[in-house]
């Protein structure tokens, strides 16, 4: 859909339009619902909550479209599932996440995907899809997968305030830079309200949704799912744009889907220890939540307050939530 609307707004303005759509939407779900029991932000994550508006926002979404349109649909949705690869690799480099050999094969695969797309000799000029395209997609995607990392240290907070957040400032800057670089749009109202309503649910539903997936199972492994959507966007170009499917795309694909495959089959187990640890979210008291409570609690679950983690060892299945980010 973003590609059809390139035709008629510039990718600067329509970065700004879709973040702009998510933030009306949701801070309108906002007024229509009651107060939140998740764990408000303070002043503490605001460090990390602009890196997330400025890099993924701003920045990435304007690399995208950019990147889009020098590129077919179909060859760009695929590139997106480079978001993977970057995400994987802060997360285990930068962020102290645990993966195994497993998921370094799928990586390779999915890298290695994106590559197939780069180097097709039949393509015009014998280089294959556009070069400068394919930079800045690739661009788009590593300040994704800066953003999932910081998105999920903040993810115990409430995902609909660090998304609405991102997406008012996201939006105002970027609609605003548009407008003062480029000019108001010259299409119609059509145009720039299907922007809004793609916005909404692509930019605003998805990353809220996005957020909770980033809580429940890890930046890494929310990164296997996420790539998923590539290929409902590469099947969508051949339906919404007509565009063909070249052999390069298939076999990127087929490449692409074993990484996929293979990352989301990792299962990790093993005896391991708990140390002490002091936070706030929300929370039942299930295994790792085995705690007393003062007077000023809120009672019912699951409910949020600021609560202490004894030390426990225990052996089960897990992924390196804010709860097991422990050595191996």
């Amino acid at each position: 859909m973003a590609k059809l609307l390139l035709g008629e707004i510039s990718p600067v303005l329509l970065a700004g339009l879709l973040y702009l759509g998510a933030a009306i939407g949701l801070w309108s779900h906002r007024a229509f619902v009651g107060p939140t029991k998740e764990a408000a932000l303070v002043r503490g994550d605001i460090a990390k909550l602009a890196v997330v508006v400025v890099a993924g926002g701003i920045v990435a979404p304007v690399l995208m479209l950019f990147g889009l349109a020098r590129v077919s649909a179909v060859t760009g949705s695929l590139l997106l599932n480079l978001e993977a690869p970057f995400t994987v690799m802060l997360a285990v480099l930068a962020f102290g996440e645990h993966l195994g050999r497993r998921v370094a094969i799928a990586v390779l695969l999915i890298a290695s995907g994106a590559l197939v797309l780069k180097l097709d000799p039949s393509a015009s000029g014998g280089l294959g899809a556009d070069t400068l395209g394919i930079v800045l997609l690739a661009s788009a995607c590593a300040c994704w997968g800066l953003d999932n990392n910081l998105t999920q240290r903040l993810s115990l907070k409430d995902p609909f305030a660090i998304v609405r957040s991102k997406t008012l400032v996201a939006g105002l800057a970027n609609t605003t830079l548009g407008c003062f670089v480029e000019g108001p749009p010259a299409s119609s109202a059509a145009f720039v309200l299907g922007a809004l309503v793609l916005g909404s649910l692509s930019y605003g539903a998805s990353v809220v949704l996005d957020a909770f997936a980033l809580r429940a199972i890890g930046a890494a492994r929310e990164a296997a799912y996420f790539a998923t959507a590539p290929f409902v966007g590469a099947l969508a170009a051949l339906a919404l744009l007509g565009e063909p499917l070249h052999g390069r795309d298939v076999l990127a694909m087929l490449v692409m889907i074993a990484g996929v495959a293979l990352l989301m089959r990792e299962r990790h187990v093993h005896g391991h220890t708990h140390e002490q640890l002091e936070h706030e979210h929300l929370h039942e008291h299930d295994d790792h939540h085995r705690h007393d409570h003062d007077v000023g609690d809120p009672p019912g679950e699951p409910h949020s307050h600021f609560h202490r983690h004894l030390p426990l060892v225990h052996d089960h299945p897990h992924v390196p939530d804010a709860h097991h980010r422990h050595e191996h």
